[in-house]
Protein backbone atom coordinates (compact mmCIF):
# COMPACT_ATOMS: atom_id res chain seq x y z
CA UNK A 1 0.00 0.00 0.00
CA UNK A 2 1.09 3.31 -1.10
CA UNK A 3 -0.89 6.09 0.40
CA UNK A 4 -1.21 9.45 -1.45
CA UNK A 5 -3.49 12.85 -1.54
CA UNK A 6 -5.81 14.37 -4.47
CA UNK A 7 -6.51 18.31 -3.59
CA UNK A 8 -9.06 19.09 -5.57
CA UNK A 9 -10.63 22.86 -5.46
CA UNK A 10 -12.32 24.81 -8.27
CA UNK A 11 -10.04 26.66 -10.23
CA UNK A 12 -9.93 30.35 -11.58
CA UNK A 13 -8.41 31.99 -14.35
CA UNK A 14 -6.58 34.29 -11.46
CA UNK A 15 -3.41 33.11 -11.28
CA UNK A 16 -3.40 34.47 -7.62
CA UNK A 17 -6.30 32.39 -6.67
CA UNK A 18 -4.09 29.38 -8.36
CA UNK A 19 -1.07 30.16 -6.21
CA UNK A 20 -3.00 30.90 -2.94
CA UNK A 21 -4.37 26.83 -3.40
CA UNK A 22 -1.50 25.88 -3.90
CA UNK A 23 0.58 27.52 -1.64
CA UNK A 24 -2.05 26.25 1.52
CA UNK A 25 -1.71 22.76 -0.20
CA UNK A 26 2.02 22.95 -0.29
CA UNK A 27 2.14 23.93 3.23
CA UNK A 28 0.02 21.29 4.80
CA UNK A 29 1.78 18.79 2.90
CA UNK A 30 5.42 19.79 4.12
CA UNK A 31 3.42 19.68 8.10
CA UNK A 32 2.38 15.76 7.50
CA UNK A 33 4.56 13.65 9.98
CA UNK A 34 5.15 11.35 7.41
CA UNK A 35 7.56 11.78 4.91
CA UNK A 36 7.40 11.35 1.27
CA UNK A 37 3.91 10.90 0.92
CA UNK A 38 2.53 12.34 -2.69
CA UNK A 39 -0.03 15.39 -2.83
CA UNK A 40 -1.28 16.92 -5.80
CA UNK A 41 -3.26 20.15 -5.79
CA UNK A 42 -5.61 19.56 -8.62
CA UNK A 43 -8.54 21.78 -9.92
CA UNK A 44 -12.23 21.06 -11.45
CA UNK A 45 -11.64 23.12 -14.14
CA UNK A 46 -9.75 26.19 -16.01
CA UNK A 47 -6.15 25.21 -14.77
CA UNK A 48 -5.06 23.13 -17.94
CA UNK A 49 -2.47 20.29 -17.18
CA UNK A 50 -3.81 20.35 -13.38
CA UNK A 51 -6.97 19.00 -14.31
CA UNK A 52 -8.09 15.67 -11.74
CA UNK A 53 -7.91 13.44 -13.82
CA UNK A 54 -3.96 14.99 -14.20
CA UNK A 55 -3.74 14.50 -10.48
CA UNK A 56 -4.36 11.13 -10.85
CA UNK A 57 -2.21 10.45 -13.12
CA UNK A 58 0.43 11.70 -11.53
CA UNK A 59 -0.03 10.05 -8.12
CA UNK A 60 -0.60 6.66 -9.58
CA UNK A 61 2.52 7.57 -11.79
CA UNK A 62 4.32 7.84 -8.36
CA UNK A 63 3.07 4.37 -7.19
CA UNK A 64 0.09 5.49 -5.25
CA UNK A 65 -2.52 2.43 -4.68
CA UNK A 66 -4.60 4.01 -1.82
CA UNK A 67 -5.61 7.81 -2.52
CA UNK A 68 -7.38 10.27 -0.53
CA UNK A 69 -9.39 12.79 -2.21
CA UNK A 70 -10.17 16.11 -0.41
CA UNK A 71 -12.66 18.60 -1.78
CA UNK A 72 -11.43 21.92 -1.28
CA UNK A 73 -14.24 23.63 -1.38
CA UNK A 74 -16.73 25.74 1.62
CA UNK A 75 -20.02 23.55 1.66
CA UNK A 76 -21.08 19.88 1.12
CA UNK A 77 -23.91 21.96 -0.49
CA UNK A 78 -21.61 22.90 -3.54
CA UNK A 79 -23.44 20.85 -6.69
CA UNK A 80 -19.33 20.41 -7.48
CA UNK A 81 -18.61 18.28 -4.71
CA UNK A 82 -21.45 15.85 -5.72
CA UNK A 83 -20.23 15.97 -9.25
CA UNK A 84 -17.08 15.20 -8.50
CA UNK A 85 -18.24 12.35 -6.29
CA UNK A 86 -20.33 11.08 -9.34
CA UNK A 87 -16.65 10.88 -11.34
CA UNK A 88 -15.25 8.66 -8.88
CA UNK A 89 -17.89 6.46 -9.28
CA UNK A 90 -19.79 7.37 -5.26
CA UNK A 91 -23.56 7.67 -5.06
CA UNK A 92 -25.39 10.64 -6.27
CA UNK A 93 -26.88 13.00 -4.06
CA UNK A 94 -29.62 14.24 -6.33
CA UNK A 95 -30.85 13.78 -9.81
CA UNK A 96 -28.53 16.54 -10.62
CA UNK A 97 -26.17 14.73 -13.12
CA UNK A 98 -22.35 16.09 -13.53
CA UNK A 99 -20.53 16.34 -16.73
CA UNK A 100 -16.86 15.21 -15.98
CA UNK A 101 -17.94 11.36 -17.01
CA UNK A 102 -15.88 8.95 -14.81
CA UNK A 103 -11.95 9.12 -13.88
CA UNK A 104 -9.73 6.21 -15.04
CA UNK A 105 -8.57 5.10 -11.87
CA UNK A 106 -6.86 2.48 -10.61
CA UNK A 107 -6.23 3.50 -6.65
CA UNK A 108 -8.97 2.59 -3.99
CA UNK A 109 -10.36 5.44 -3.35
CA UNK A 110 -11.24 7.28 -0.02
CA UNK A 111 -13.41 10.77 -0.99
CA UNK A 112 -13.21 13.43 2.57
CA UNK A 113 -15.72 16.15 3.15
CA UNK A 114 -15.16 19.93 2.59
CA UNK A 115 -14.90 22.61 4.95
CA UNK A 116 -18.68 22.96 6.40
CA UNK A 117 -19.07 24.15 9.77
CA UNK A 118 -15.66 23.69 10.89
CA UNK A 119 -14.81 25.64 14.21
CA UNK A 120 -11.18 26.59 13.52
CA UNK A 121 -12.55 28.28 10.50
CA UNK A 122 -15.27 29.62 11.91
CA UNK A 123 -12.20 31.22 14.21
CA UNK A 124 -10.69 32.61 11.10
CA UNK A 125 -14.04 33.97 9.84
CA UNK A 126 -14.80 35.80 13.03
CA UNK A 127 -10.93 37.23 12.65
CA UNK A 128 -12.28 39.35 9.36
CA UNK A 129 -15.69 40.40 11.42
CA UNK A 130 -13.65 41.70 14.45
CA UNK A 131 -11.70 43.86 12.31
CA UNK A 132 -14.48 45.76 11.32
CA UNK A 133 -15.91 45.67 15.02
CA UNK A 134 -16.50 48.24 17.53
CA UNK A 135 -18.98 47.45 19.52
CA UNK A 136 -20.20 43.89 19.48
CA UNK A 137 -23.07 43.89 21.71
CA UNK A 138 -24.84 46.50 19.73
CA UNK A 139 -23.84 44.71 15.89
CA UNK A 140 -25.02 41.73 13.73
CA UNK A 141 -23.80 39.77 11.62
CA UNK A 142 -24.54 38.71 8.13
CA UNK A 143 -23.09 35.72 6.67
CA UNK A 144 -23.06 35.18 2.76
CA UNK A 145 -22.34 31.77 1.04
CA UNK A 146 -22.67 30.82 -2.56
CA UNK A 147 -25.58 28.85 -2.05
CA UNK A 148 -27.63 26.61 -4.39
CA UNK A 149 -31.51 26.42 -5.89
CA UNK A 150 -31.62 22.72 -5.80
CA UNK A 151 -33.60 21.28 -3.02
CA UNK A 152 -31.13 19.18 -1.42
CA UNK A 153 -28.07 21.23 -2.03
CA UNK A 154 -29.42 23.82 -0.96
CA UNK A 155 -30.39 22.35 2.82
CA UNK A 156 -27.10 21.54 3.17
CA UNK A 157 -26.03 24.98 2.30
CA UNK A 158 -28.36 26.50 5.09
CA UNK A 159 -27.42 23.74 7.64
CA UNK A 160 -23.75 24.44 7.45
CA UNK A 161 -24.38 28.35 7.17
CA UNK A 162 -26.81 28.24 10.76
CA UNK A 163 -24.15 26.40 12.15
CA UNK A 164 -21.22 28.83 11.27
CA UNK A 165 -23.11 31.92 11.79
CA UNK A 166 -24.20 30.97 15.52
CA UNK A 167 -20.49 30.02 16.30
CA UNK A 168 -19.38 33.80 14.94
CA UNK A 169 -22.16 35.33 16.82
CA UNK A 170 -21.01 33.26 20.10
CA UNK A 171 -17.16 33.82 19.01
CA UNK A 172 -17.70 37.53 18.50
CA UNK A 173 -20.33 38.14 21.81
CA UNK A 174 -22.47 40.41 18.98
CA UNK A 175 -26.08 40.52 19.23
CA UNK A 176 -27.15 38.58 16.50
CA UNK A 177 -26.33 36.72 13.35
CA UNK A 178 -27.66 35.15 10.13
CA UNK A 179 -26.83 34.08 6.94
CA UNK A 180 -28.03 34.61 3.02
CA UNK A 181 -27.35 32.27 -0.27
CA UNK A 182 -25.97 34.58 -3.15
CA UNK A 183 -27.98 31.47 -5.09
CA UNK A 184 -31.09 31.98 -5.05
CA UNK A 185 -30.65 36.18 -4.03
CA UNK A 186 -31.43 36.17 -0.35
CA UNK A 187 -28.65 39.08 0.65
CA UNK A 188 -30.20 42.14 0.28
CA UNK A 189 -33.57 40.83 1.28
CA UNK A 190 -31.67 39.11 4.55
CA UNK A 191 -30.03 42.53 5.23
CA UNK A 192 -32.70 45.17 4.69
CA UNK A 193 -34.64 42.72 7.45
CA UNK A 194 -32.27 42.73 9.71
CA UNK A 195 -31.99 46.50 9.34
CA UNK A 196 -35.73 46.94 9.28
CA UNK A 197 -36.07 44.86 12.66
CA UNK A 198 -32.82 46.33 14.46
CA UNK A 199 -32.18 49.98 13.03
CA UNK A 200 -30.17 50.93 15.98
CA UNK A 201 -27.83 47.74 15.41
CA UNK A 202 -24.84 47.71 12.92
CA UNK A 203 -24.42 45.19 10.59
CA UNK A 204 -21.48 42.99 9.42
CA UNK A 205 -21.02 41.30 6.19
CA UNK A 206 -18.67 38.56 6.06
CA UNK A 207 -18.67 36.71 2.83
CA UNK A 208 -17.57 32.68 2.84
CA UNK A 209 -15.42 32.17 0.16
CA UNK A 210 -11.99 30.94 -0.09
CA UNK A 211 -10.39 33.57 -1.85
CA UNK A 212 -11.21 36.91 -2.78
CA UNK A 213 -12.43 37.61 -6.49
CA UNK A 214 -15.64 37.94 -8.99
CA UNK A 215 -18.51 37.01 -5.73
CA UNK A 216 -15.93 38.83 -3.05
CA UNK A 217 -15.13 41.96 -4.85
CA UNK A 218 -18.26 42.58 -7.35
CA UNK A 219 -21.31 39.99 -6.55
CA UNK A 220 -21.90 40.51 -2.99
CA UNK A 221 -21.17 44.71 -3.20
CA UNK A 222 -23.59 44.92 -6.41
CA UNK A 223 -26.73 42.77 -4.27
CA UNK A 224 -25.89 44.99 -1.13
CA UNK A 225 -25.94 48.64 -2.97
CA UNK A 226 -27.54 51.26 -1.20
CA UNK A 227 -27.88 49.44 1.69
CA UNK A 228 -26.04 50.08 5.08
CA UNK A 229 -23.43 47.88 6.15
CA UNK A 230 -19.38 47.20 7.13
CA UNK A 231 -17.62 45.01 4.88
CA UNK A 232 -13.59 44.67 4.22
CA UNK A 233 -14.50 41.47 1.40
CA UNK A 234 -11.97 39.39 2.88
CA UNK A 235 -11.64 35.53 1.85
CA UNK A 236 -10.29 32.67 3.86
CA UNK A 237 -7.29 32.49 1.73
CA UNK A 238 -4.42 33.01 3.09
CA UNK A 239 -4.47 32.02 6.43
CA UNK A 240 -2.87 29.28 7.88
CA UNK A 241 -6.32 27.70 9.15
CA UNK A 242 -6.89 26.28 5.57
CA UNK A 243 -3.45 24.92 5.95
CA UNK A 244 -4.37 23.12 9.48
CA UNK A 245 -7.48 22.47 8.10
CA UNK A 246 -5.88 20.45 5.28
CA UNK A 247 -3.05 18.71 7.17
CA UNK A 248 -6.13 17.27 9.81
CA UNK A 249 -7.59 15.83 7.13
CA UNK A 250 -4.49 14.06 5.63
CA UNK A 251 -3.24 13.29 8.75
CA UNK A 252 -6.59 11.82 10.28
CA UNK A 253 -6.86 9.48 7.26
CA UNK A 254 -3.51 8.88 7.37
CA UNK A 255 -3.68 7.40 10.94
CA UNK A 256 -7.02 5.33 10.27
CA UNK A 257 -5.23 3.45 7.65
CA UNK A 258 -1.78 2.78 9.63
Amino acid sequence: MKPGVLVISHGSREAEWVQLVDEAVAAAAASLPLAGIPVYSSFLEIVEGRLIQDGIDELERQGVTDMLVIPLFVSSGSTHVDEIGQAFGLPWVSDLEGDLGTFRVEAKVHYGLPINDDPEIAELLATHAEDLSTEPAKEALLLIGHGSKEDVFHQRWELGLKQLSEQLRKLGGYARADYAMLLPDQAAMKLAGMQAEHPEEAVIVVPLFLSQGYFTNHVIPTRLAGLDYRYNGRAMLPHPAIERWLERQMTDWLKAGS
